[in-house]
Order: C-alpha cells, then structure tokens, then sequence
C-alpha cells in the first residue's frame, strides 16, 4: 500500500479537509440536535444560538423546512458528516477508494450542497431568521462539495481548469452568500450601526 507521501499535492489537502470540515459540521449537527431535543421537551426553552431576531435558531428549528424529510435536519448532517470525517481520517491513514467510492461520495455531497442551498434559500425568504450553527454547516458544506468534485474532475478539462481557479470560485461563491444574507437583514444590521 502506499504511504501517503506518494501521493498527489491536492490529496493530503483533501483529507485534511474531510476530516477537519467533517468533524466541525458534525459537531453542528450534534449541537442542533440537543437543542431540538430540548425545544420538543419544553416548547418554551430558548436555543442558546439564539441570539436576536435575525439568528434564532428557535425561530428555524419551529419550522416545518427543519424537518424536510419526516426527521430533524440534524440528523441527516450527523449521519452525513460523520460519514465525511471518517473518509477523511482513511485517507489520512493511507486509503485509497476505488472509483464508485468516489461517485458516491460526489452523491452524497452533491445532495449536501443542494440541501443547504434550498436551506439558505428557506433561512432568506420564507422563514426570515438564521440559525448559527446552520450557517456553520452551509460554511464546511460549500468547501467540501466543490473539493471532492474536483477531485472526481481532476482529470478532466473542466477539473483542471477549475482547479488552477479553484480559491476564486470558493471566495466568490462564499460573497455571494455572504451578500444575500446582507442584503435581505439589511434593514436589521443597519439598526445596529
């Protein structure tokens, strides 16, 4: 088997950031969960992410998008991300996947990446309130989607391409969430000023 120096430059990057991004988005996912157990146990607790209006937690966790698929969100990230952090760790370890490995991770992070957009989308414009925690996995999704498809599209043109460009891409990806959350809490912030 080879150890881990034979391997490509983009790879021990990649694990680095499976596991690292896994484990924080796990943990999100972890903390979520507590204070949605807590909030069914006591419809009057208040989630410690919330904050003020616009980062309630509360406010989203009441939410019929909190449960799209008939169970807590949190759920799906627990068992998402820990499936992340231990491809992560393996290959840190010296794994090598074969190719359907590979295409079904992309699966599951691609269903990931649309899953938060379609929640970023609900957060803005229908439920009018941000969860912290939820950001925080919107904030290792993004990343771990667009590396492991680059990764599957190393040797293809479109990778390769996309690759030589691949901080611009994210930077600019994470702007433009970044400017939709400013833009629609614009008359919020402005109070605060």
């Amino acid at each position: 088997m080879p150890n881990s120096s034979s391997r490509a430059p983009g790879e021990r990057g990649l694990a680095w950031l499976l596991l690292l991004g896994g484990a924080a988005g796990l943990i999100a996912a972890g903390v979520l969960t507590v204070e949605k157990i807590a909030l069914l146990r006591d419809p009057s607790y208040v989630p410690s992410c919330s904050i003020n209006p616009v980062l309630s937690c509360g406010s989203v966790m009441s939410t019929d998008q909190a449960e799209a698929f008939g169970v807590p969100n949190p759920l799906l990230g627990i068992a998402g991300f820990a499936i992340v952090t231990t491809v992560g760790a393996a290959l840190l370890a010296g794994a090598r996947f074969r190719r359907w490995f590979w295409l079904g991770l992309q699966a599951g992070v691609t269903f990931g990446v649309v899953f938060v957009h379609w929640l970023i989308f609900q957060s803005l414009y229908r439920i009018g309130a941000l969860c912290p925690y939820c950001m925080g996995v919107w904030a290792v999704t993004i990343p771990i989607f667009w590396y492991v498809s680059l990764h599957n599209l190393r040797t293809t043109r479109i990778g390769l391409g996309a690759a030589r460009m691949h901080g611009v891409v994210l930077t600019c990806w994470a702007a433009v969430v970044a400017g939709l959350i400013t833009a629609r809490f614009w008359s919020y912030w402005t109070t605060l000023v």
